[in-house]
């Protein structure tokens, strides 16, 4: 009879600095891990089986949500649709690549360098896919054509280039100064994520009159920052297991609730950008607010493009360091 023997699991103490985990004791999957073991090992629950499912699953729903705005009738020759399209093309990257990297991190020290390389670009390209939604969706009315309007997606662009660059640099220190390292990779998620909610905290907080946009998406909208501050605080903090280290190491950490809360938040988010371009369609067509190919496809592959240098400069950098030096 056919068996399969799923890789054996190993606790902290016996793993590289590198791969340890704040708070988890147990749980690890071997540091060396050949492909194989590490797709085995999605079927075996270790600390990072759920990171993974939470993050695969959510990615074919998008993609479905992708392709059905895709193949409906004239959005492809409709630019109003452009920026849900790329907003969308950022909401399949960044949980795919988040799942890639959760599983095939174990192969090696520079593997697991290189693949949250690719996770960090990613979320950076999510951050600038919202924005560029959120030029075209969310602005307040006595903000659409103003000066910062303009601006906003060249902006964002600069801001995906810095979060991907201050991201994959924050591994470099991780050993040796792990609380530069936390802060420079929270701030570099954090900034791009508050630059992008202007105009929504703008809407939410301080506007006032009847040219502020008061919809029936701003209870989504609400919902969606609730959220998002959620998702902060717990990549931030490590809690729950910080309480009581051991007892999170499978099921209920800090990492596994942030992926959740992540991906609910953007569900939500997705939700009440919708809601928004439906309800002010007519007024924004008519005040000339007509998104571009170059503000809303260019902006995002041009980002790309720039992300996958910076990320093939730091992965060169890895193998360029001297051998006493390199990450481990």
């Amino acid at each position: 009879m056919l068996s399969v023997k799923l890789p054996r699991l190993l606790t902290v103490q016996q793993v590289p600095k590198v791969f340890h985990e704040d708070s988890i004791i147990c749980g690890y999957r071997s540091p060396r891990s050949s492909a194989t073991a590490c797709v085995l090992s999605l079927f075996q629950m270790t600390n990072e089986t759920l990171n993974i499912w939470t993050h695969f699953i959510p990615t074919w729903y998008f993609l479905w949500r992708t392709l059905s705005v895709l193949f409906s009738p004239g959005s492809l020759h409709d630019p109003f649709m452009w920026p849900l399209l790329v907003y969308l093309l950022s909401c399949c990257i960044y949980p795919l690549m988040s799942t890639f990297a959760h599983t095939f991190s174990i192969m090696s020290t520079q593997a697991r360098h290189m693949c949250f390389f690719l996770d960090y670009g990613a979320l950076s390209l999510y951050s600038l896919g919202s924005a560029i939604a959120y030029s075209a969706y969310v602005f307040p009315d006595r903000w659409v054509n103003n000066t910062f309007h303009r601006w906003f997606v060249p902006w964002a662009v600069c801001n995906t280039v810095i979060s991907t660059g201050m991201s994959c640099y924050s591994r470099f220190p991780e050993e040796t100064r792990p609380r530069l390292s936390k802060v420079l990779r929270t701030t570099a998620f954090a900034y791009p994520y508050l630059f992008d909610s202007i105009p929504l905290f703008y809407r939410l907080l301080l506007c006032s009159g009847d040219d502020c946009t008061h919809n029936a998406a701003l209870t989504m909208h609400i919902w969606h920052t609730l959220l998002a501050f959620l998702t902060g605080f717990l990549f931030a903090t490590h809690l729950p297991e910080r309480l009581a280290p051991g007892c999170f190491d499978y099921v209920g950490h800090s990492h596994q609730l942030f992926h959740v809360c992540g991906v609910v938040g953007t569900y939500i988010q997705l939700e009440s950008l919708v809601l928004d371009m439906n309800l002010r369609r007519t007024w924004l067509l008519n005040s000339g607010s007509f998104p571009t190919i170059f503000s809303t496809v260019g902006a995002f592959f041009w980002s790309l493009l720039i992300s996958l240098l910076i990320i093939i400069i730091f992965s060169k950098a890895l193998y360029l360091m001297p051998k006493n030096k390199k990450l481990r």
